[in-house]
């Protein structure tokens, strides 16, 4: 538990204090504890969460090149390389950059071949979903599958499936589909990208991360009605939202091993809770956070009040307000 007013810190390993060590290493350009680290790593929902850590501290640095020019039939360096090529390209699109598409196409080869070369993986497929975001006008086939459901869109469905046989309902390749349907909506209508969340949620066994993926969509939502609305507050304290954190409480934070609950999901999950009123339910869920934060989804929050940057202003207020209720005068 974190100390009371203790400021919280963002640190992408969270709890991993191994991910810690070869994070830093990585940094510096050295990949032997990356190698260590992967090779003990035997859960699907760890290998995919540390592959993405790792690959967006190594997107900036050579390390794995050097690591495939040691090793160049490393099974897990081939992964690596298909996941920074796609950290690379994700960037290259947030910053406009005019290799993006060179970058992209790049990216799609390399995770094919990480996809043939470690065939029971899931990250490359989870690589694959990634990159299903570029493709503004849905030329390619594999983007524009048939929906498993009515009342979904067409999309990506056959990568999504292909990670889920390898690792059923693989939390992050549920939040490549959201950003697919977030890359559609460019309009701001989040119908879809709604239907699909409580789909997927719906049908995610207890203790699945699944649970969350509608306190995302919420959180997406009152980012693109910010500054449109006089009553914004109102959005978190409406019966659905405060439905959404129940159930994600219940369903996800209850059922779910410690140690699989990810910062990010922890925080969307407290500030959720802390906005529906439920501050008993809130301190647990900052209580099992600890000193970690993330800046999303509280810099949101910040954003819409005009203190822009001072998300974790908004998260030690939220914390505060959670334990005084509970505590009482």
């Amino acid at each position: 538990m974190a100390r009371e007013g203790a400021r919280p810190v963002y640190d992408p390993a969270g709890h991993d204090p191994e991910l810690r060590a070869a994070l830093q290493e990585v940094r510096t350009g050295r990949w032997m504890s990356m190698r260590t680290l992967l090779e003990r790593t035997t859960a699907w929902w760890q290998w995919t969460q540390r592959t993405q850590v790792l690959a967006a501290a190594a997107a900036g640095t050579d390390v794995v090149r050097a690591w495939l020019s040691e090793e160049p039939g490393s099974v897990p360096a081939a992964v690596m390389r298909a996941r920074v090529a796609v950290e690379r390209a994700l960037r290259a699109r947030r910053e406009r950059h005019r290799r993006t598409h060179e970058l992209w196409i790049e990216a799609w080869d390399v995770s094919r071949t990480a996809a043939r070369i470690a065939a029971h993986d899931p990250v490359p497929w989870v690589c694959l979903l990634a990159l299903a975001q570029l493709d503004d006008r849905l030329l390619w086939e594999e983007h524009r599958a048939e929906p498993p459901g009515p009342m979904l869109p067409p999309g990506p469905w056959g990568l999504l499936a292909e990670a889920d046989k390898r690792d059923p309902y693989n939390r992050e390749a549920h939040h490549r589909m959201l950003q697919f349907l977030y890359a559609r909506a460019s309009s701001g209508r989040l119908a879809e990208a709604v239907g699909y969340a409580h789909w997927a949620a719906e049908s995610a066994p207890p203790g699945s991360a699944l649970h969350v993926l509608p306190l995302y969509v919420r959180v997406e939502r009152y980012r693109r009605s910010a500054g449109h609305s006089a009553a914004l507050d109102l959005h978190w304290v409406a019966e659905d939202a405060v439905r959404e954190a129940g159930r994600a409480h219940g369903a996800w934070f209850a059922r779910a091993p410690a140690e699989e609950r990810t910062p990010l999901d922890l925080n969307h999950l407290a500030h959720a809770l802390w906005g529906a009123l439920r501050f008993e339910a809130a301190t647990e869920v900052f209580d099992a956070l600890g000193p970690y934060y993330t800046p999303l989804p509280w810099s949101y929050r910040a954003d819409a009040s005009g203190e822009r940057g001072q998300g974790v202003q908004v998260f030690l207020q939220a914390r505060a307000r959670s334990r005084s209720a509970v505590q009482g005068p």
